[in-house]
Order: C-alpha cells, then sequence, then structure tokens
C-alpha cells in the first residue's frame, strides 16, 4: 500500500474502513482546542547540502554552493538565542548529502568529523552549554545515527510529509516514503519524543493523507513516542509556482488530523504558513516553534509571526496561550540524564526550563 515500506522493513496494517472513516471527517466533526502552545526557538540550519531534490524545495543548495555552519556561527545564533529568553535549539539539515558534495565532507573532515552525524553531536554541545535543548531534525536517520545523538537531544523530529510516491519527490534523487516511515519507526523504538508532519499541496490525494495520518497513528499505538503532528501547506517560492492549498482544504485536513490521531498528540500548523485563526475551530493545540532572533529558512519568504501576535490569536479564540518546551511535558520522563539534568540545573537556563514547565 505504502511505497517503499516493504523495502525497509515497514509493516503497517491500514484498513480500507480506517481510511474511508478518515475520509469522510469534516471540520464540523472536531472542536476547537481548550488552549494553545507554542516555543522559543532559534532555527539553526546546519547545512544546506541535502541528497534529495524536492519541486518545492529552496533549502537544499547544489554541490559547491552548498553552506556548512561553523561551531562558531553555531554558538553565535544559541547564544542570541539564550539572550532573547528562548528554550530550543532547531538543528536542521538537508538530508544526509551524498558523495558530490566533496567540499562539504572535506570541510568537516578539516574541523575533525568523521560524519554529519558527528557535528550534529557537537552542535548540540554548544546549544547545551549556551542554555538551550536541542531538537535536531536531520531529515531520514538510520536507528544507529539517531542512538549516536539521542542523549543530546530533549526530542527530534521528521517531517513524514506523505506516503505517497509524487512527481514532487521523483527522479534519480527522489524521496523514499518507507525510508520516512523507517526514521519514525526508530524513533519509537528508542523511546525519543518524536515531532512529524504531512505536507499539504505536493500532488497528493485525499486517500494520501489519509493514509499518511493513518501510518503516523500505527506507529504511535506501536511505541507512543509521537508527541506533535504537523500540518503544514506548501507555500509558493522560486521553485514552486502552484498556489498554496485553499483554505477549505486546509480546514479539512486539519480535521481529518485532529480525529485520525489520539488526543495526546498535539496538532499544529505553522502560523506563518497559514491563516491559523481560521483553523483553530478544526482542533489546532499548537502553533510551533517561534523565534525572535532567527527567520524561517527553509520558507525564508514567509516571516514568522511576533510572540504577540501569537497572544493575540489565542484572545481572540478565547482560549490560554501557553509556551512549552522542544519536549512535551508527558515525555520530560523520557529524555536522558543529560537533558534532564540541564532541566534541573541551578543555572539562568535551567530556571528558565523550570518556569517553562511551571506555567
Amino acid at each position: 500500500m505504502i511505497p517503499g515500506a516493504d523495502r525497509y522493513g515497514v509493516e503497517l496494517d491500514i484498513s480500507p474502513t480506517d481510511i474511508d472513516d478518515a475520509l469522510s471527517v469534516e471540520p464540523g466533526d472536531v472542536s476547537a482546542a481548550s488552549e494553545l502552545s507554542y516555543a522559543r526557538n532559534v532555527f539553526i540550519p546546519v547545512t544546506t547540502a541535502c541528497k534529495y531534490n524536492c519541486g518545492y524545495c529552496t533549502y537544499v543548495d547544489a554541490p559547491g554552493e552548498a553552506s556548512l555552519l561553523s561551531p562558531e556561527e553555531i554558538r553565535s545564533i544559541v547564544e542570541r538565542g539564550a539572550r532573547a529568553g528562548c528554550t530550543e535549539a532547531l538543528f536542521t539539515f538537508g538530508d544526509e548529502p551524498d558523495g558530490r558534495y566533496e567540499a562539504i565532507y572535506s570541510q568537516l573532515s578539516e574541523w575533525g568529523y568523521d560524519s554529519f552525524h558527528d557535528y550534529l553531536a557537537e552542535a548540540c554541545e554548544i546549544a547545551l552549554e549556551a542554555g538551550l535543548l536541542p531538537h535536531s531534525n536531520p531529515g531520514d536517520q538510520t536507528a544507529d545515527q539517531m542512538a549516536s545523538i539521542q542523549d543530546l537531544n530533549a526530542s527530534m523530529g521528521v517531517m513524514l510529509e506523505t506516503t505517497a510516491e509524487l512527481p514532487a519527490h521523483a527522479g534519480p534523487r527522489g524521496k523514499s516514503p518507507g525510508q520516512r516511515l523507517a526514521t519514525i519507526r526508530a524513533a519509537g523504538e528508542l523511546s525519543i519524543p518524536f515531532t512529524t508532519g504531512i505536507l499539504v499541496g505536493i500532488g497528493e490525494s485525499w486517500r494520501d493523507r489519509a493514509i499518511s495520518l493513518l501510518a503516523i497513528r500505527e506507529l504511535h499505538a506501536r511505541y507512543g513516542h509521537v508527541q506533535e503532528v504537523i500540518v503544514q501547506p506548501v507555500s509558493p517560492n522560486e521553485r514552486w509556482s502552484k498556489p498554496a492549498p485553499a483554505l477549505e482544504i486546509m480546514r479539512r485536513a486539519v480535521s481529518m488530523a485532529r480525529a485520525v490521531l489520539p488526543a495526546s498528540i498535539s496538532v499544529q500548523v505553522p502560523p506563518n504558513l497559514a491563516p491559523v485563526e481560521e483553523l483553530l475551530d478544526c482542533g489546532i493545540d499548537d502553533l510551533g516553534g517561534v523565534s525572535p532572533v532567527t527567520s524561517d529558512h527553509i520558507n525564508p519568504d514567509y516571516a514568522w509571526p511576533a510572540v504577540r501576535e501569537l497572544e493575540s490569536i489565542a484572545v481572540g479564540a478565547g482560549v490560554p496561550l501557553r509556551e512549552r518546551l522542544p519536549v512535551y511535558r508527558q515525555y520530560l520522563e523520557w529524555v536522558s540524564p543529560r537533558i534532564r539534568d540541564a532541566i534541573d540545573a541551578d543555572t539562568s537556563a535551567g530556571a528558565r526550563y523550570r518556569s517553562v514547565l511551571a506555567d
């Protein structure tokens, strides 16, 4: 049913009845959340090199043009974030690049790192020293790769995007839904608090959206590790000229996510990419990570709102707005001793984390 799933050993049992039930969901079938949450973060694009070439993505740069942040640059970003009251360091990669990125690999070697994950571990160390909790999103990962950085991360994530094979993901550097699902499964096997999501408007059908959400639900049912699912509309940019999905499509997609997923999983729509005020009655309960110091490097044409704008959204909905950490409260007992010690530390950063948890 899901292309590539067998190749990566991912077995899912999604019934036709479950699909039909998901497809029948309308906005009137769900309720608005009783509160909204958000995180203060810094967005750190460690490298723009990527093995994929998705048709809608402006984040990736070609070999010879891709950037790689130095340790000094990473330290500068996270220290600015800590001074601005952030709690999360969001590390993003293009998926582990192929061999064409010779300059990137040479630079890593020159700095003394054998792999991207070795370097990511160092970046997480820098963030923890500065007073931020790492949340790493480096794309497809093996269980060994995830285990190598697990103790340095409060949570991790990767967007499933879709379980369908689409032209936007096609070609010799195409993306496999099966590999994405294997990454989500590996996170569950390792008990890593995890964020994933679907991308709406890249050519997928309603059936594809239903199957994608049901696949996330089934993997969570096995491992209990999915803390948040993002329903993200594709945004027009210099590579993607098709319009963003219409409001009625987003309303139905968000409602489907809320109805399909258990109540313990938060549903997020990025407030810089969609009119969240018109989606709140569809079950959104989180507004994602918002940065006072960095831009959305994946969607650079779409600025994040200020925290006061989120407060205005919550006031308009008549619900409280609560700040959160990158790891949701119910998963605090899952984090490593290193992360627990950072939260409990008698430092200004530790006090900041605990004040967020006490709110």
